[in-house]
């Protein structure tokens, strides 16, 4: 008889005794060796080289003194040498910490300071972003990922293919528990500095379980495609540990996400499950609409939108382009993956569903009691994937950790149909003449004027102390802002809304300012409303 975990925050099923790298890589390699693990980029990939390659890692940071808890920092694009990165590190019990690889110094600074990681393994191309960062923690070893001679500046650096080329492809995974810490992400930065989410060895089969099988039923034939990096808790189960868990194959794109690379991708191998945010959706849309040239998402069964909540706007044209439906869900880093999600034929545009299997959601006002249908309130969330802690920040864990409910900062309203609905960050939400104002609601109605391309609404104070609201729009291209086009969209709102919705101002701007995982930061546009 197997033992099974013990731990009250964890499936009972899960057994004591559990390594993801061992679950989600040695199980599926040694049950279809030749099969690709990676259908593209640039190079196919094959479960049992990926499965050896991982181990030939998870060896090299042995020899660096890498031991069981120490964390190893991964600043690598979306490739091989990520996820073997990933797993090796997971594999000998210590902790991977990976992170944006296209970041700027001081972001790579936070990050040393913050995890403390005992080695690092960087790719060339975030070198010199990273190297000056690098004194903060100057006995860290680095390993460079890199195609040819690299300049160090005199920062002694391993080469990957150096690295690895002595160390054994066989490697005994470490006897680590479903509940031991096996990685920690750090949020977005969509409300400020990022913070890191510790989590589980279990977490990741619960998330796989609950959404890649419950909701998405991912089969070995599909083919993933993400255009969400796999720094990012979306992006990490998209592209990486939902496809092996399955023995399906993922298409990578170790490249910054472009709208035409992103199509191109689609054509080239063809994949059966899309997963995207938004804001990329509607870059798509509006690539098809500049060049002309039809989307031909022939191949794909099911399109995935996560990281905001998806505009009805924007599944309506998408569908209208495609004839496929967005499966809009809302997930957070805190809970590793979606919790909240529209089901295959079932989505209510302008909805994220409803919860997937093996979480439970509830809606509560400020003193922690559960309000009406209808009524917007604080989102709190609970499920055996939720995070373990905040690295080192005890009393934020407190705050946000109510036993095992998660208090997630999100404002929603549930419909008299069980649908949920999100109305924003507790942060952005907005009070006009006594009432709350969504800006995600005001967000939707701007989206519909034929000329709005993007929209972000944030709150601003009058000279008389009250708070007024204002519109950051761009333009779909051909179109120039004015203020007789402004008043136009603010007419547009004013014929959809009541009256203590419509934004005062609308602001034109070239571009809003967005997280990499595209989130646009309300709280750059309030800072700029308020000091611009």
């Amino acid at each position: 008889m197997t033992a099974t975990s013990s731990d009250p925050f964890l499936p009972a099923d899960l057994p004591a005794q559990f390594n993801i790298a061992e679950h989600f890589l040695d199980a599926p390699a040694s049950r279809h060796p030749h099969k690709p693990a990676i259908a593209g980029e640039p190079l196919q990939v094959t479960y049992s080289e990926l499965a050896g390659l991982t181990d030939r890692v998870g060896n090299a940071l042995l020899e660096l003194g890498v031991v069981r808890g120490d964390r190893v920092l991964i600043v690598l694009p979306d490739s091989a040498e990520f996820i073997a990165g990933f797993f090796g590190a997971a594999k000998i019990g210590a902790v991977a910490v990976p992170v944006n690889p296209f970041a700027r110094s001081a972001d790579y600074i936070h990050y040393i300071e913050n995890s403390e990681p005992r080695a690092a393994i960087v790719h060339s191309e975030a070198l010199e972003a990273f190297l000056p960062a690098s004194s903060e923690r100057p006995q860290m070893p680095i390993v460079v990922v890199t195609e040819g001679q690299v300049e160090t500046h005199g920062v002694s650096c391993a080469v990957w293919h150096d690295w690895i080329a002595s160390a054994s492809d066989a490697l005994a995974s470490a006897k680590t528990s479903a509940a031991d810490s096996a990685f920690m992400l750090y949020t977005s930065g969509s409300g400020g500095t990022p913070k890191a989410a510790v989590h589980r060895h279990g977490d990741m089969l619960v998330t796989a379980r609950n959404y890649a099988q419950g909701v998405l039923g991912l089969r070995a034939d599909d083919v993933t495609f993400s255009t969400s990096k796999l720094f990012f808790a979306y992006g990490l189960g998209n592209g990486m540990y939902f496809p092996l868990a399955f023995g399906a194959s993922t298409i990578l794109n170790p490249k910054r996400t472009s709208t035409v690379h992103a199509i191109e991708l689609v054509s080239n191998y063809r994949p059966t499950i899309f997963f995207s945010v938004p804001t990329f959706y509607a870059a798509l849309l509006r690539e098809a609409e500049t060049t002309g040239r039809p989307l031909d998402f022939s191949s794909v069964r099911l399109c995935v939108s996560a990281g905001e909540t998806l505009p009805a706007e924007i599944f309506d044209r998408w569908k209208q382009a495609t004839g496929l439906e967005i499966l809009d869900g809302i997930g957070s880093t805190e809970m590793l993956h979606i919790f909240i999600s529209s089901r295959p034929g079932k989505g209510k545009p302008g909805s994220c569903g409803t919860p997937v299997p093996g979480y439970e959601a509830k809606i509560v006002d400020d003193a922690d009691n559960e309000v009406a249908a209808g009524e917007i309130g604080n989102f709190w969330v609970r499920g055996a994937s939720a995070f373990a802690e905040y690295w080192r920040i005890p009393e934020l864990t407190a705050r946000t950790k109510r036993g095992d409910w998660v208090v997630t900062g999100d404002k929603f309203l549930r419909d008299a149909d069980g649908y949920y609905h999100y109305c924003g960050r507790a942060d952005d939400m907005l009070k006009i003449a006594g009432m709350w104002v969504s800006p995600v609601e005001v967000e939707n109605a701007l989206l519909g004027h034929p000329h709005v391309a993007e929209a972000a609404v944030v709150g601003a104070t009058d000279d008389r102390g009250l708070t007024y609201a204002v519109a950051h729009v761009t333009l779909r291209a051909g179109c120039e802002g004015s203020n007789e086009l402004a008043e136009e969209i603010r007419g547009h709102i004013k014929a959809r809304l009541v009256s203590h919705k419509v934004p005062r101002e609308v602001r034109f701007c070239g571009e809003l300012p967005k997280t990499v995982t595209g989130k646009i930061q309300r709280f750059k546009l309030r800072a700029s409303t308020t000091h611009g």
